[in-house]
């Protein structure tokens, strides 16, 4: 199962948890030097490893646009990954929530991407096949600057973490911008993970150093997440009276929308889903699971949407006949 339809930890503020590694074998140069016969044998010699351990290959010269792009969508893979000009594989492991990305930016990136919020097992999976995987192959390490890979920024562990977070009540309160601020001068990244013009009220924490041990990072970013996580519900608990009931009435309002819309752009989908999770978390609303709109914020996506109909992309389809199968589809999955 996907694990956006999993039910995951803390998921009121949290939706997802996501640890990756990068790691380049020795032998070969980094991937902004390698040539398509390389990539070919890296992809090999990896993919005969993976695919012994349950994962899949995904052959991107023969996936339709809208899987592909369906892919990233699910975060498996990133958006620039499709367009790759070196020969490049995706291995998923779906039910472990693993993948990994054969010749991107590096050779290898692992990740394990998980709901809610659980970067302790996100990060020992990842580090299991990791493990699996030097014990087979000399990955590029340094003493001194640790695993080397081709972007600098990921010198060190190579780790890479990212969240992505509901914070409704802080944004309201205006403590967004001065708690971006604070995280930028830890080593963590916080912005907005759509456009800054939609009202999802979803932000990603990332980290920005690397050059620490991956249990220190763990825990340092573990411990941040949590203060967030109950700076986040102390403003909730301040919701009371009066803006209380507007709260409750713009999520009861939404959920109405979603349930009985015959249109729905994505942008609108964010701005009605986020009120009923707001609503779901303050007990406003009870018979919407807050893991359904997790699953509903991933599978109403374009690619993804189009995907899972006859497989023809967003581009070959009129924006009404795309809203309006949006709308169906969620109206369909809150009343099943």
């Amino acid at each position: 199962m996907a694990w956006y339809n999993i039910p995951g930890n803390e998921q009121d503020v949290v939706i997802s948890t996501r640890y990756r590694l990068s790691r380049n074998i020795a032998e070969f140069p980094f991937p902004t030097r390698l040539d398509a016969a390389s990539a070919k044998e890296i992809i090999n010699r990896i993919g005969g490893v993976l695919e012994a351990n349950g994962f899949n290959k995904t052959d991107f010269s023969e996936i339709s646009h809208a899987n592909a792009y369906s892919l990233a969508e699910k975060m498996y893979i990133t958006p620039d990954f499709i367009r790759e000009s070196l020969p490049h594989a995706l291995y998923l492991n779906e039910p472990c929530n693993l993948s990994a990305m054969l010749c991107r930016r590096e050779h290898i990136q692992l990740q394990c991407i998980l709901p809610g919020f659980d970067l302790k097992d996100a990060s020992s999976a990842v580090q299991k096949i990791e493990e699996l995987l030097d014990s087979k192959f000399n990955f590029a390490y340094d003493e001194r600057f640790g695993y080397l890979t081709s972007d600098p920024a990921y010198l060190g562990s190579g780790a890479e973490i990212s969240v992505l977070l509901f914070l409704p009540a802080l944004r309201r309160a205006c403590f967004i911008l001065p708690l971006s601020e604070k995280l930028s001068k830890c080593g963590m990244c916080l912005k907005s993970f759509f456009s800054e013009s939609t009202e999802s009220n979803i932000y990603i924490l990332t980290n920005k150093i690397t050059d620490v041990p991956q249990a220190k990072l763990v825990e340092y970013f573990s411990r941040t997440v949590r203060e967030i996580i109950d700076s986040e519900r102390a403003q909730r608990r301040e919701i009371v009276g009066e803006e209380y009931e507007r709260i409750a009435d713009a999520a009861t309002r939404a959920e109405g929308v979603l349930r009985y819309a015959n249109l729905l752009s994505y942008s609108d989908f964010l701005k009605y889903s986020a009120e009923v999770r707001l609503g779901i978390s303050l007990g406003m609303i009870t018979d919407v699971k807050t893991e359904l709109l997790t699953a509903l914020l991933i599978e109403s996506l374009p690619a993804t949407l189009c995907a899972s109909g006859d497989g023809a992309t967003s581009k070959n389809r009129s924006s009404i006949s795309v809203e309006k199968e949006r709308a169906s589809y969620v109206k369909e999955r809150l009343t099943a």
